[in-house]
């Protein structure tokens, strides 16, 4: 009996994870491209927005909150600490950390939000509306599984 080797339309082809990992170069470079003129990358810029959004917070909270690992977020967090835009200050106790937005840090987000917006926006006519859309609830669908089952590791 004959194999069909076409795979069916309700069948995935190929790596999702490549799949993934090429539009998201593809998406970072088009953000990065509208903010370079900044001096941020669309990594710098969410984070600002996510400390600004919610406030001093511990680094592992942020990690949490942004789906990263923690040596990944202390890379991402040192160049940006270094260039005045967040502080890392005490916790509530001498063992703890909060991050923390700067003034400097709130006027260049402030900034580069407009060319955040462009670049969402400009995203938004490369790939139609609708796409967009559905990509953001197939994303947080995908998202709420793995965040379902880190709640079952513990």
């Amino acid at each position: 009996m004959p194999t069909d080797t076409h795979a069916s339309p309700a069948t995935p082809v190929g790596c999702t994870n490549f799949k993934l990992r090429q539009l998201t170069r593809r998406v970072t470079q088009h953000y990065d491209q509208h903010l370079a003129g900044m001096g941020l990358k669309i990594t710098q810029y969410s984070l600002l927005t996510h400390v600004d959004r919610l406030g001093p917070l511990a680094p592992g909270e942020l990690a949490r909150r942004m789906d990263m690992g923690a040596s990944t977020l202390t890379r991402n967090l040192q160049p940006m600490i270094a260039a005045g835009w967040l502080v890392m200050g005490e916790g509530v106790d001498a063992r703890s950390r909060l991050v923390s937005i700067t003034d400097a840090g709130l006027e260049m987000r402030r900034q580069a939000q407009r060319r955040w917006k462009a670049a969402q926006v400009a995203l938004n006519d490369k790939l139609g509306v609708a796409t967009v859309v559905a990509l953001h609830g197939l994303l947080d669908q995908g998202l709420a599984a793995f965040h379902e089952e880190d709640l079952h590791e513990y």
